[in-house]
């Protein structure tokens, strides 16, 4: 069996996603995977179209780890987000076209299943203390027992979690709406922030009690000090975890962040290979490890980085949001299946077209997700109903302080 073709489609039904669909020399032998790179999606797409598709042709698709190598190492000029989400979808694609010829499910080739299914955490938002509580009940209803939970912070409605901060790429938009979104700028400010935090997770705590894990995202925009200063302060709370304190480039700072509480860390969902993750790992200074699969290369890189955490006590927390297709959903919950430091999976709750673009995502049940028995990860893409939702042009806020500098995401 050689690889025949590479086909790169970008659509957006309901945001833009970028799927890679690998077919062979066998009559409707193909399998499915996802580029998806938020903001910079026709960046991934020139790369597999324009330099990366051409290399694969003639190949076999069974040397997985040969063709991650030859991809992600052979060249000169490797690493960054756009290289190693390209070859994620590439890597995707590769699992899903392998379990399709073995007739097997993904996890079944990964060594089979270690649990029912994954733990799944989703995400609850508010404007106000009383809007988030609402929304983590609706959460709960819908069967989660993990949620994440961000609020806005007074004077600051654009806070990072929030779901009219945002200018999402709504279904409603309508088929064929090409249509650029406008460009988003927010106004922050990190002590309004620190303040805010330990009174929203106090408010949740005397409504709700101990009835449902709560985590919080800080998405990195915190100094390593700010940071230390948070993890303490919340940890009264018991979060289940606080997310991205610091930017993955300050790293080593998780040392201040770990001295200063026991409240438990995850990192990672920005590093791209798993370099990255070592120090993070290997000094114990987080506690799940939450690396993208759609950026860090799929799952030949994603299991490795799993190996190398489990030795050191760090679970897996793999990154999950509605930015990344059913193709990346799916590939996370057949490694959470199969190995044995799995701890929890983010899970936003794919809804709406790109369920009937991009079929195949994960069943939530009684708040696990579940994989797909079909063989390979379980999902297709329909190329006409793709056809109908062109690309948007669309990018993730900028965030700046209220003097007008830019500051980190």
């Amino acid at each position: 069996m050689k690889i025949r073709n590479v086909k790169v489609i970008v659509t957006c039904p309901g945001r833009n996603y970028v799927v890679v669909k690998i077919e062979t020399d066998e009559p409707g032998v193909y399998g499915v995977g996802d580029a998806t790179l938020n903001g910079r999606e026709l960046a991934v797409a020139a790369a597999l179209q324009d330099h990366i598709a051409p290399l694969l042709i003639g190949r076999d698709p069974d040397r997985i780890e040969d063709i991650w190598q030859y991809l992600a190492r052979g060249g000169y000029w490797r690493g960054g987000p756009v290289q190693m989400t390209a070859v994620a979808g590439i890597d995707l694609a590769l699992w899903d076209l392998k379990g399709k010829v073995a007739g097997r499910p993904v996890y079944s080739l990964l060594g089979g299943r270690t649990r029912k299914g994954a733990l799944a955490y989703g995400h609850a938002s508010g404007e106000t203390h009383e809007e988030l509580l609402e929304d983590v009940r609706r959460r709960i209803e819908e069967g989660f027992r993990v949620v994440r939970v961000q609020a806005a912070v007074p004077g600051q409605p654009a806070s990072y979690g929030i779901d009219t901060a945002y200018g999402k790429l709504a279904p409603e938009a309508g088929i064929g709406d090409g249509g650029p979104l406008p460009l988003l700028e927010q106004d922050w400010e990190p002590r309004a922030y620190l303040r805010s935090v330990p009174k929203m997770l106090e408010y949740l705590r005397s409504e709700l009690g101990d009835t449902v894990e709560l985590c919080h995202d800080v998405h990195g925009r915190l100094t390593p000090g700010e940071a230390a200063l948070l993890a303490r302060d919340v940890e009264p709370f018991h979060l289940f975890f606080l997310e991205d304190p610091v930017r993955p480039e300050h790293r080593e700072s998780l040392r201040l962040v770990r001295r200063a509480s026991t409240t438990p860390l995850a990192m990672g969902e920005l590093y791209t290979t798993k370099y990255d993750a070592l120090t993070p790992i290997t000094e114990q200074l987080i506690d799940y490890v939450r690396c993208d699969l759609a950026h860090i290369g799929g799952l030949t890189e994603a299991r490795k980085i799993a190996a190398i955490a489990e030795p050191f006590g760090v679970r897996t927390a793999w990154h999950g949001p509605d930015d990344i297709g059913p193709a990346a959903h799916a590939a996370n919950v057949h490694l959470d299946c199969a190995i044995s430091n799995f701890g929890i999976q983010e899970y936003p709750g794919l809804t709406g077209a790109v369920l009937d673009v991009l079929p195949g995502a994960p069943e939530l049940v009684d708040g696990y997700l579940l994989p797909s028995e079909a063989p390979g990860l379980g999902v297709d893409v329909d190329e006409q109903l793709a056809a109908r939702f062109p690309y948007r042009r669309a990018y993730l806020p900028t965030v700046r302080l209220t003097d007008g500098s830019v500051h980190d995401w």
